[in-house]
């Protein structure tokens, strides 16, 4: 069965983002990039909610995205991606599909259960705290950014209940990033 892996960068505060959606904060380098390489071999599928599709979307497709991060840019462009959105209608970046409404949870259920690398969740802290909710996240990729804002977004700020969650691994980068892999305790794990 396919994985679902949420990523996300977060301050050492517990916030995704600045109180008017700053994300100049993230720190990225080289160990990043290495970490990012391996990740998105995992996978083929990439999920977002709309607002981080439409930055991803408007992004990924320029000349300069091409240019600076040619790998990433070509993997954004031509992996599968789905968006879930209720106020979308329509979605026009290639390989792009858009699920809606209530019953995202039994489609990408069905997802899970088809053949193909892992799903990867980029940001999206909405549709993670959803997708939490439903048990459908397998791994959690938290990469503790070395900083603190006053004010901003918290992680999971839409769960309404608890969960428990067990340490795979951690990684250190040199920038002082911390990477920590989680997955829910209590739910059926393979690192393969």
């Amino acid at each position: 069965m396919r994985k679902i892996i949420s990523q996300m960068m977060i301050t050492v505060n517990g916030l995704v983002e600045g109180p008017h959606h700053e994300l100049d904060w993230h720190v990225i380098d080289n160990e990043y990039y290495q970490y990012n390489d391996k990740l998105f071999r995992k996978v083929d599928t990439l999920l977002f909610g709309r607002v981080t599709f439409q930055h991803m979307e408007a992004f990924w497709q320029t000349p300069v995205a091409y240019e600076k991060f040619p790998e990433t840019a070509e993997r954004m462009n031509q992996y599968d991606k789905i968006v879930f959105s209720n106020t979308l209608d329509q979605v026009t970046w290639q390989n792009t599909s858009l699920i809606t409404g209530k019953e995202f949870e039994k489609q990408l259920r069905q997802l899970k259960k088809q053949n193909g690398k892992d799903m990867l969740v980029l940001g999206s802290s909405d549709l993670v705290s959803a997708l939490t909710e439903y048990g459908l996240v397998d791994e959690y990729h938290l990469i503790v950014n070395p900083v603190a804002l006053a004010a901003g977004k918290r992680l999971w700020s839409g769960l309404n209940h608890s969960i428990t969650l067990q340490l795979i691994d951690s990684n250190v980068f040199q920038s002082g990033n911390v990477l920590l892999r989680y997955h829910r305790r209590n739910h059926e794990y393979s690192d393969e």
